[in-house]
């Protein structure tokens, strides 16, 4: 399949690749960034397992005991309804994991959308311009060589 090179934007709205995507130092870079893209996705999932699910854990600690002696679901669901907070900062534990699971298998199973592939082309021009200054220069523009 060929990419019309005359017309500014693909069917779909997205631009057409530029003589910089094709190259393949770029698209080193490209896989870097989502690379640390990815990274830092499961860094923060992790600091909220860390932070918020034992603070979580310890709000309920009372509503678990009662859950170790006498388990029904209908306990839980009460547990849960009167300490909100606790069961708030649960749902975020367990939803940003379950969202960058989802993100991630979707990026592995079906390959990047051709949206956030553009993205990413963007940004990495945008780290490549302002050169070292950039936070991420080092890990997406950097030698990796040494």
């Amino acid at each position: 399949m060929t990419l019309p090179q005359d017309s500014s934007s693909l069917p779909d709205g997205t631009p057409p690749l530029s003589a910089e995507s094709q190259d393949s130092a770029f698209q080193q870079q490209v896989q870097r960034l989502h690379r640390v893209i990815v990274y830092s996705r499961w860094v923060v999932v992790g600091l909220l397992w860390l932070v918020l699910a034992p603070l979580s854990l310890w709000g309920l600690r009372s509503e678990i005991s009662l859950w170790r002696e006498h388990f029904t679901w209908a306990a839980v669901r009460y547990g849960l309804v009167y300490n909100r907070l606790w069961a708030i900062a649960l749902g975020i534990c367990v939803g940003m994991t379950v969202a960058v699971l989802v993100w991630q298998s979707r990026n592995i199973l079906l390959g990047l959308p051709r949206s956030h592939q553009a993205y990413l082309e963007k940004q990495v021009l945008q780290i490549r311009q302002q050169g070292r200054s950039h936070p991420l220069w080092k890990w997406v523009c950097g030698d990796r060589s040494s």
